[in-house]
Order: C-alpha cells, then sequence, then structure tokens
C-alpha cells in the first residue's frame, strides 16, 4: 500500500517522539559514513538541519585554507558556493568597501557565484568592477546602514536599483545581504540573490547565512588587517626615505623633489608617475606687462592657482617604472606632453583637490589617451592626481601617479599614501625657501659689507697722508719695499715716543689731530717691536689704522679719539705700568689691538637703548650687544687682506690673537666687570704672596686663566682711564660724556615717550658733579685701587682718580649749598605772606 506525502507528514506532525527518536538513529554519523563510502559528497540539501560530518569537513576545509594563507578570493568563494547550496540561493557575490575623491563605495569583488561556478569566472577584473555608491541600491544601504537586510520582494523595495539587472539581463526578486564589520568600520557587503526553492529567504536562512559568513567576516577581516598593515609600512618607508632625501638637499626644489620620488618609486605601487612644477611668480614684470597694455599681445586667459598664479608648468619630471625604469626630465614642457594633454593636472593645479579616476579611457571629463603610448604596448588605465602644497598653502606642483601595478584602481589608502609623501615634499620646500632666503640675506650681507668697507678702507689717496710714497719716491705704496716704507714712516712722518706722550699715564688727545692720533698708533706698534718680529706690512698697517679711525662714528665721546685713548692707555699699562712682564709680544699686539677697535662704529647710545628701541643689533646679540658688534666690525676690517696685520701669523699665532680680541673687547661691557671684580682681587692678593717679583712673574705668566682675567680688567681700566687724567682734562671730557647722554637721554624722551634716568636727563645737568662722584666711587676707585696694589708704577692712575674726586665733591658740594640757599630762600618768601596775614587787625 503506498502512502501519500501528506499522510506521512501528517503522522510525524502527531508523533513527535517517534520523529525525533527514528532520525537520531537514521542520520547517525555511522550511518551517514557508510552511506557515504564509493559516493560523492551527499546532498543533504533536502534537511532542515544540516549533517555534522558533513558540516565538520567543510569548515575544517575552509580553517585549513585560512591557516595556509591561500588568497582572500579563494577562501570566500567556497563560503559562498557553500551557502548557495544551504540555503538554495541562485547565486551570491561579493562586493568590497573602499572610498576615492573621498567617497565611500562598493565595488564587485566576486560575482554571480553559483554551486557550480569557477573561481575564475566570478572573480570580477578592476576594468569591469560594477560600483555601487553608498547612497545607491541595496548593497549601498547595507553598506550606510550596517545592518543586514531580507528583501522578501524587490519590487515594494524603494532601495532596490535595477541598473545591474538591466546591465546583466537578470531578474532579482529577493535578496539576503549583510555587510561584513571590522569594529565600526565596513570592510565588505554579502549578498544572496533569489531563493530557489520558496518565494523568499526566511529566518533560518538568515541564520544560516549569517553563521556561515562569520567564517567569511574573519576571512575578509585578517585579509583588511593585513591590507592596512602594508599601506601603514609602505607610508612609513615613504615618509622615513623622502625625509632622509629632503634633509639631504636643502639647496634646489627640483633636485629635492626629484630625490625623494626617485627613492620612495618602490614603495609606490603603480606603472608611472609624473610631476609638474608649477611658476611661483606672481606678479609679471614690467617689460612683460607693456605688450599686453600696448595691444601687441594677448591677456592670459588660462585657469589659474587658487593664490592668483597662471598655470605654467616650467619643468616636468617623468618616472617610468614598468620594463626598464627610467627618467625624462622635460623643461618647458609643451602642452601636447602626454601627463599634461589631458587637462588633470592644470585642472588640480586649479581646484587644489585630489582626483581618483578608476577607468580613465572612459573618463568625460578628462580626455586621455586611450591608445599606447610608447612602443612598450603601455596604456593608461587609472589614475591618481594631487596638489603638492607648501606651508603657505600654495601649490607648487602636481603629482600624479597612473595604473596601480595589481590593476585595481586606487583606494583610499593610495590616497592617503600619496597625500601624506606630497604634504610631506610641500611642507619640506621651507627648507630650499629658507636656504633661498639666507642665501640672499648673505649676499646682502656681502653686498652691504662691500659698502662699509668701500666707504671705511682707507684709499690710495688717504694713505698717502701718511705714508707720502709718492712725494718721496713717485711710486705706490705697493710698489715700495718694506725698507722705503719704513724710512719714510720712522724718520720722517711719525711723531716719535716723546713728541705727545704716548707712555704716560697723563697722556691727552685734546691737542691732537685724527691723523696725528692714527700716526701715533702706528707709532705704539713700532714701540712694542711687533712689527719687524710678527713681519707686518707696513702698507697693511697704515691702511688699518686709518680705516680703523675711520670706523668711528663722528658722534660727541665714543668717537676715533675715545677708541685711540683706549688704545693708549693699554699701552701704557703694558709699557709704563711693566703689566708686559706677563705677556707675550704677540698678546701684547692683541691688546692694543683690541683697544683701538674696542667701540668702532658706536652709535652713542647704550646696550639698553638697542634693546628698548628694538635695533636688529639686540636680535643678532642675545648679550654685550654693543661689544660684540664692535669685535664682528673689528675682525671684519682684519678679514679684508688689504688691512690685515695678522695675515703673516701661523695658525695657531692667529687663532690666539682672535681668542684674546674677543675677550678682551667683550670685557668692556660694564655688566660684566663686576662679575670678574672678585676673582682680580684675588690674583692681587696672590701677588703679594710672592717675596720675589721675578717668581710671580714667572708663575703668573703660565697661568692663562689669570692672564685673561688681569687682561679684561686692563681693558676696563683703559675704558674708563678719562676719569684719571688730569683735572684741566677730565672736566672736559666729563662734558663730552655727559652731552653724549643726553643726547640719548632725548631720543628715550622723544622716540621711545619714557623718561631718561637722571645721568642722561639734560634737565639735570647740574646734578653732574654729583653723578661723577657717585660714578668714581660706585665704579671707578676699585678698578686703579687695586691696580696701584698688583703695580705700583700704576700709582699715578689712582692719585689722579682721588683727586678729580675731590674736585668734583666740591662742585657737588658747591650746588647743594647753592640748592639749600635757594630752598631757604623760598621757604622765607613763602613765610612773608603769611605774616603779614597775621598781623592784620
Amino acid at each position: 500500500m503506498a502512502l501519500e506525502q501528506e499522510v506521512v507528514e501528517k503522522f510525524l506532525k502527531e508523533n513527535p517522539t517517534f520523529t525525533e527518536k527514528y532520525f537520531e538513529k537514521v542520520l547517525s554519523p555511522e550511518n551517514v559514513i557508510g552511506a557515504c563510502e564509493g559516493r560523492g559528497l551527499v546532498d543533504f540539501s533536502t534537511f532542515k538541519e544540516l549533517c555534522q560530518v558533513e558540516e565538520s569537513e567543510m569548515l575544517f576545509e575552509l580553517v585549513q585554507d585560512m591557516q595556509e594563507n591561500i588568497n582572500m578570493e579563494k577562501v570566500v568563494f567556497k563560503i559562498l558556493k557553500r551557502i548557495c547550496t544551504i540555503i538554495h540561493a541562485d547565486r551570491c557575490s561579493l562586493f568590497m568597501y573602499r572610498q576615492r575623491n573621498g567617497v565611500a563605495e562598493l565595488a564587485t569583488r566576486l560575482f554571480n557565484v553559483q554551486p557550480d561556478s569557477v573561481l575564475e569566472e566570478c572573480l570580477v577584473p578592476p576594468d569591469s568592477e560594477i560600483v555601487f555608491p553608498l547612497d545607491m541600491g541595496v548593497i549601498g544601504h547595507v553598506g550606510q546602514t550596517k545592518k543586514t537586510v531580507n528583501i522578501q520582494n524587490v519590487d515594494e523595495c524603494s532601495n532596490f536599483s535595477s541598473f545591474v539587472d538591466e546591465l546583466t539581463e537578470y531578474v532579482t526578486k529577493n535578496i539576503l545581504a549583510t555587510p561584513v564589520m571590522n569594529g565600526k568600520d565596513v570592510v565588505a557587503v554579502i549578498m544572496a540573490i533569489n531563493k530557489t526553492d520558496g518565494p523568499f529567504f526566511t529566518s533560518e536562512d538568515q541564520d544560516v547565512f549569517l553563521k556561515y559568513l562569520n567564517f567569511a567576516s574573519l576571512s575578509l577581516k585578517i585579509y583588511h588587517l593585513n591590507y592596512l598593515h602594508n599601506c601603514e609600512t609602505r607610508r612609513g618607508q615613504v615618509l622615513l626615505w623622502s625625509a632622509n632625501k629632503v634633509f639631504e638637499e636643502l639647496t634646489d626644489i627640483e633636485r629635492q623633489f626629484h630625490k625623494a620620488f626617485y627613492t620612495v618609486r618602490a614603495y609606490l605601487n603603480c606603472d608611472r608617475y609624473s610631476v609638474g612644477l608649477l611658476d611661483m611668480t606672481k606678479e609679471k614684470e614690467f617689460f612683460d606687462v607693456w605688450p599686453v597694455l600696448m595691444g601687441e599681445a594677448q591677456p592670459y586667459s588660462g585657469p589659474r592657482t587658487p593664490d592668483g598664479r597662471e598655470i605654467q608648468f616650467y619643468k616636468v619630471i617623468d618616472y617610468i617604472l614598468h620594463g626598464k625604469e627610467d627618467i625624462k626630465v622635460i623643461p618647458a614642457p609643451p602642452e601636447d606632453h602626454w601627463a599634461l594633454v589631458s587637462g588633470l593636472p592644470t585642472y588640480v593645479a586649479e581646484s587644489g583637490f585630489i582626483c581618483n579616476i578608476m577607468n580613465a579611457p572612459a573618463d568625460e571629463m578628462f580626455q586621455f589617451q586611450k591608445e599606447p603610448l610608447d612602443e612598450s604596448g603601455w596604456i593608461i588605465k587609472n589614475v591618481l592626481s594631487m596638489p603638492i602644497v607648501n606651508k603657505k598653502e600654495e601649490i607648487v606642483g602636481v603629482a600624479t601617479f597612473y595604473n596601480r601595478k595589481d590593476g585595481k584602481p586606487f583606494d583610499e589608502q593610495d590616497e592617503v599614501l600619496m597625500e601624506s609623501l606630497t604634504q610631506f615634499l610641500g611642507w619640506s620646500v621651507l627648507n630650499p625657501d629658507t636656504y633661498d632666503k639666507m642665501n640672499k640675506l648673505e649676499n646682502r650681507k656681502d653686498i652691504a659689507q662691500d659698502m662699509v668697507l668701500y666707504h671705511v678702507k682707507c684709499d690710495k689717496d688717504e694713505i698717502q697722508e701718511v705714508l707720502p710714497t709718492r712725494e718721496r719716491f713717485g711710486r705706490e705704496p705697493m710698489d715700495c719695499d718694506e725698507d722705503e716704507l719704513r724710512m719714510i714712516l720712522v724718520r720722517n712722518e711719525l711723531p716719535g715716543p716723546n713728541k705727545f706722550d704716548i707712555y704716560e699715564f697723563h697722556f691727552s688727545d685734546l691737542e691732537c689731530t685724527e691723523l696725528e692720533l692714527v700716526k701715533c698708533g702706528i707709532q705704539m706698534y713700532y714701540e712694542l717691536g711687533v712689527v719687524k718680529k710678527f713681519q707686518i706690512p707696513q702698507e697693511v698697517l697704515v691702511r688699518f689704522l686709518y680705516s680703523v679711525s675711520k670706523g668711528y662714528r663722528r658722534i660727541t665721546y665714543h668717537n676715533w679719539r675715545h677708541g685711540f685713548n683706549v688704545a693708549q692707555t693699554m699701552f701704557t699699562l703694558l709699557m709704563t705700568g711693566k703689566l708686559k712682564s706677563y705677556y707675550t709680544d704677540l698678546e701684547a699686539l692683541a691688546m692694543v689691538t683690541a683697544g683701538l677697535c674696542h667701540d668702532i662704529d658706536h652709535r652713542g647710545t647704550n646696550n639698553l637703548y638697542q634693546m628698548k628701541s628694538q635695533n636688529p643689533l639686540a636680535k643678532l646679540h642675545g648679550s654685550s650687544i654693543l661689544e660684540r658688534h664692535h669685535l664682528e666690525f673689528g675682525k671684519f676690517l682684519l678679514s679684508e687682506e688689504s688691512l690685515n696685520i695678522y695675515q703673516n701669523l701661523n695658525r695657531r699665532q692667529h687663532e690666539h690673537v682672535i681668542h684674546l680680541m674677543d675677550i678682551a673687547i667683550i670685557a668692556t661691557d660694564l655688566a660684566l666687570y663686576f662679575k670678574k671684580r672678585t676673582m682680580f682681587q684675588k690674583i692681587v692678593d696672590e701677588s703679594k704672596g710672592y717675596e720675589d717679583k721675578k717668581s710671580w712673574v714667572e708663575y703668573l705668566s703660565l697661568e692663562t686663566t689669570r692672564k685673561e682675567i688681569v687682561m679684561a680688567m686692563m681693558m676696563t681700566a683703559c675704558d674708563l682711564s678719562a676719569i684719571t687724567k688730569p683735572w684741566e682734562v677730565q672736566s672736559k671730557v666729563a662734558l663730552l660724556v655727559a652731552a653724549e647722554f643726553w643726547e640719548q637721554g632725548d631720543l628715550e624722551r622723544t622716540v621711545l615717550d619714557q623718561q631718561p634716568i637722571p645721568m642722561m636727563d639734560r634737565n639735570k645737568a647740574d646734578e653732574l658733579p654729583k653723578l661723577q662722584v657717585g660714578f668714581i666711587d660706585f665704579v671707578c676707585t676699585f678698578v686703579y685701587k687695586e691696580f696701584s696694589r698688583f703695580h705700583e708704577e700704576i700709582q699715578p692712575m689712582f692719585d689722579r682718580l682721588q683727586n678729580n674726586r675731590k674736585e668734583w665733591k666740591a662742585l657737588a658740594d658747591e650746588y647743594e649749598a647753592k640748592v639749600k640757599a635757594l630752598e631757604e630762600e623760598k621757604k622765607k618768601e613763602e613765610e612773608k605772606p603769611v605774616a603779614k596775614k597775621g598781623i592784620a587787625p
């Protein structure tokens, strides 16, 4: 008797216990294995529950594939085939998530996978991709919402798009689709289409679909993370190597870009790339504008960069990486150059946008060449172009990359990598820009120094005032030998040591002309015995002294006369004060030269004023502002061969004299004087411990640091020496110093809008004697008292200092008495009206 299917189904439903026991017995693993022996894979798709044996074998095979690092497409393909069988889907597809030009999209990777499909037939090549933006179709909707959808009837779904059906001549009825997530990020969307044994996919189908897709999701996540890791590795290598080359080449933007792009070529993952460099000219020269204004030439009407520059690529560099590597540099490239003819680089330079084109030959906006570019047969397929922007947000060039090596279009990670490179190179433009600015500043400095030297340097006619070789021999100094020059100087022109008392502490320049002071300066070098010993060319010596005198500005006090006075006092301390016993001839040469140069180019204002007025000198030198400027100016003169009195010294000698000049001139900063007083006093005290003067001289002569401290204090003593001159000289010089201070006070009041201190306030000129007494007590007395203790030969300076203090004190007391008398008289005058008012009836 044949039983009908409806009867059997009714019996099984009414007897669930029997049904469960029966199927457990019939479908036990042992019976399944026996049934499968010698046969192909049994199709269990007619059952609602999967056979554990077959499912285990399938899952084990998937794990093996993943473990063996088989590519992602193969693993997902097997899963999709299995899903088609299990849930009776007509076909399945895999869409990979990516971004291009900042827009997210989903592109086919595996398409129309069926139970009997072959991988190669379902794998979609890059040029045949179907792409869904996130705002289009069910696939885009799933990618955007990140939620699984089970659409029973696509005709009732507003998100469904039929363009793929129209493209493939297929009819979609129902869809089951789910996103594959990596954290919060979409990696892919997997879709099953058309239930074959029913009207739509059931909830049970959806559960099985998601269950199997856990493995597909794992494989896709591993692929995605591996891809991101590779991209970051490439990005890191690109930045590392480009940084290496960028900081290796600082002189020229073209060479900098070329080195960086060439070095990182292996990490850019493309067949070719081209770099176009833009002309940075913003304003045309007048001779280029005139033809346009005169109507002889048409004005530029083409595209411009965002900052208004005409777009002109002055150079294109092509890097060819496929086949045989090649680099082509094209200066002034023609408009039909293969990298420019499409118009893409020009558009990027105009808009500043990043352009990622998936299918270049089919693009409607830009006209890319569709046929092979050269005999290699290479064709443009996909393109990524982006601007190179510097720190000022100016577009300096355009980098365009062609054909990703794996055939796929450039994606978001490629954009990030290339953008990182171009941003880094754009910012690094600051290096050659800075180098160029420094070069220009250096050139301007050289030009300025040349101008200064022209005005300061002793010329051919001026040297005849000191060294009249034309009159004596009818020749220029350079045509005379040293003996002839010495004869003119020593026998005829120089004043000798006694005429102006250059060996005396009471020396005064008031009766000398400036030219006579130049000659006295030359005389001091002869007296030291350094001219012959160190082979100083006598023409050079004359030029140097004359040029130093011209280097001083014609200001009230800190002029050439003051500079010479300091050098003369240094000479006198060495020779008359017997301090020369501690120093070599070379050191004496450096010390006198430092005295001559110590205030050269002084502006008549002090360091504080330079800072308050924000003078460039204050920005250039952080401390001892003017002293460092005087030092640099002196070195600048000595760097000129025709003025370099050190030119015949050996390297060690030259380094030593420059070192001593550094110390000596910087030491004239009174702010440093108070720091060295205690150290100098200790040296003086130490000298008193030696009964034998010869032993002390031998000891100190070998103590470099102590000698430098003594020299620094000698410079202070020389700089302040006007206070130790005879009263008739000191009183006049003090007025010159005060006049210069008052001039600075006027500037502070008018320019800086500040009230000057009493010393610089001409409205308080009557207080000068009192201020002088205070200056002597607070600053000067220590210096000359200690030097008179150190060497008794220097006692005359201390004696005159004390005498001058008495004179200033007397004037100060006289002024105080007058002020007091005036105050008493004023007080009496004020009391008279009060008394009269009290007597009134």
